[in-house]
């Protein structure tokens, strides 16, 4: 079960969390704090795999930002970095070459993509073409209204 989804940039501000179990807003910021610590402190050459407390931490850098899935240990780490690669393409596919402007800016469109990406700290969906088709339709409902 995935935990919380959280995008941080170089300087350690949280762009996007999505949190699936239940934390204290004291803890969130506990916790986005010392992720932020333990993956900027880590060498390129490790794994994207980090032992974090009783979870598993999955992250991918991707133009400055950090990507990363908290998930539990028996989960298949791999699998989560299939999926923030998963993620990652659909973003740059729906906002044509994302920049971390456009997760700024554009935040409510990206947790509408998140949440057909993931459901329940599950994964829901596993292709890019269904997901960019549902987004493309929210779009489409968004310019009637």
């Amino acid at each position: 079960m995935i935990h919380f989804f959280i995008l941080q940039n170089r300087q350690g501000q949280t762009r996007i969390a999505k949190w699936y179990s239940s934390f204290e807003h004291e803890e969130k910021k506990k916790l986005q704090s010392e992720i932020y610590r333990t993956l900027i402190q880590r060498p390129s050459k490790y794994t994207n795999f980090v032992e974090f407390r009783n979870y598993t931490l999955v992250y991918r850098r991707y133009k400055g930002v950090f990507f990363t899935i908290c998930c539990d240990p028996s989960d298949n780490e791999m699998a989560m970095l299939e999926a923030i690669h998963l993620f990652v393409e659909c973003l740059d596919d729906y906002f044509v070459d994302v920049c971390e402007l456009d997760l700024v800016f554009g935040f409510y469109k990206v947790f509408a993509l998140l949440d057909e990406f993931f459901l329940a700290g599950e994964l829901q969906e596993s292709s890019k073409k269904v997901i960019l088709a549902r987004m493309n339709y929210l779009a489409e409902v968004e310019k009637k209204v």
